[in-house]
């Protein structure tokens, strides 16, 4: 989940896998560096698939402007900013997928329920994918093979996250009683039943957490010790925080987040038009928090983690052809990408770290290829050549919204490319049960 790149390049060296760090040093020595040279990644053979749009709503800090909401009303909300502002008929959708982690009981296929809400036909089908933090990464690739394998021509593809109203479950002693009633045929059987339901042990109820099920730990638990474990230091990850904020206040207020669209709450008079979580701080602020995990010693805080979030986004992708053919203007082109998963003890959040060599090697890349990482950060550190990494903010500063962050970081590579004249940027970020991915995203030629 946590996307730390300094800790990503200390594991990688600690790994030596097969590409030069030294093009991530500070002071890089280029001649260790491959000249740079015009290449595309297209395929013989395979086809161009391609970015043509992606939006998002607001991304808000959970328990504010959306928490009367439910999950399907922002992925509906994002469907219909990405129908606008495309300017695309929804009538040439083929397929809609959606990413989501923790998921309404009542809108178990919650890609159906915002799709129909938006006015999508019934006849365009849909379904819903979950793959932790990386859950809409999953919907573009799902996509992806879709177009490429010659199945559809154009798929939206999208997620959401609603932290503000998670489900809290009786516990399970209470559920199996509360089942067993109805089956109850006589009075002795049902006071029986009743009589141990009233019991105050088993009123306690199950709240859920952000925490693995193989291991138990939590994430920051987990961020604390790599942290601990590469040397990472409590001020490289506040610094690192200040550092997105302050990149992320920047980047909004110059109008380069421009995938953020208007939401208008039903029943409140004023719309939503920016992501509410984004407070830039003093270094001196930050290091009056104490830690959130691992106490006292951890050096995790709730300034240098991203906060819970609510959001959702979506993008339109196409076969080139297609795109071409109805005279739209792609972004860019969605190239290889890998997944990759580890020990989900001790490497649970070195996904980036194990996708990043693998994606570049399968594309035939350098890391001097890269002009552009968007990297998911969770939690905190400090990295090396800051320059191409996260020049508009993270997930730390603008929030993440555990099943919409993909579509966004795809969607700001994209959009980082066209605003700083570069070809290629890599996408990647970490989840839960030791997951990883990584993408490779390549402009398209004005």
């Amino acid at each position: 989940m946590a996307a730390s790149m300094r800790r990503t390049v200390l594991a990688l060296k600690h790994q030596a896998l097969p590409f030069s760090l030294r093009c991530l040093s500070t002071s890089v020595n280029h001649s260790l560096c491959a000249p740079r040279k015009e290449k595309t990644l297209s395929k013989p053979g395979v086809k161009n698939v391609v970015l043509v749009e992606g939006v998002r709503t607001p991304f808000l800090m959970s328990g504010t402007d959306y928490k009367n909401l439910m999950p399907h009303d922002l992925a509906r909300a994002a469907l219909h900013g990405l129908v606008k502002k495309s300017g695309v008929d929804k009538d040439i959708v083929d397929y809609i997928v959606y990413g989501i982690v923790i998921q309404e009981v009542k809108t178990s296929n919650v890609a159906r329920e915002a799709a129909l809400g938006a006015g999508f036909s019934d006849k365009i089908p849909s379904h819903t994918v979950t793959q932790a933090c990386i859950s809409s990464n999953q919907a573009i690739t799902t996509g992806i093979g879709m177009i490429a394998s010659g199945q559809m021509d154009t798929v939206v593809a999208g997620g959401v996250e609603f932290m503000s109203d998670v489900p809290i479950r009786f516990s399970r002693k209470m559920r199996k009683h509360m089942l067993s009633f109805p089956k109850a045929k006589t009075l002795p059987a049902k006071l029986g039943l009743f009589s141990q339901m009233i019991k105050p042990s088993i009123w306690a109820p199950e709240l859920p957490a952000v925490a693995e099920f193989s291991t138990g730990e939590s994430m920051g638990h987990s961020a604390d010790r790599l942290c601990a474990t590469f040397g990472v230091t409590r001020k490289e990850q506040d610094d690192f925080a200040i550092r997105s904020h302050t990149l992320a206040a920047e980047a909004t207020e110059k109008g380069f987040l421009s995938d953020v669209i208007t939401y208008k709450v039903p029943g409140v008079s004023k719309q939503v038009v920016k992501d509410n979580g984004i407070r830039p701080s003093s270094y001196e602020k930050m290091a009056k928090l104490k830690p959130a995990f691992i106490k006292p010693h951890g050096t995790i805080t709730a300034a240098n983690s991203s906060f819970l979030t609510d959001g959702a986004s979506a993008c339109l992708i196409m076969s080139e052809e297609k795109a071409l053919a109805m005279g739209l203007k792609p972004k860019a082109y969605l190239r290889d990408y890998v997944y990759v998963s580890q020990d989900p003890k001790d490497q649970l959040l070195l996904g980036p770290t194990y996708a990043t060599p693998k994606v570049l090697e399968r594309a035939g890349l350098t890391m001097n290829d890269i002009d552009v990482f968007e990297y998911h950060e969770a939690f905190a550190v400090g990295i090396p050549q800051m320059e191409k990494f996260n020049n508009w903010g993270g997930s730390l500063s603008i929030g993440h919204p555990f099943g919409a962050t993909g579509v966004r970081l795809v969607t700001t590579a994209a959009h980082r490319l066209q605003q700083e004249d570069g070809q290629f940027a890599l996408v990647a970020a970490c989840a839960a049960g030791g997951i990883g991915h990584g993408m490779l995203v390549e402009r398209y030629p004005s």
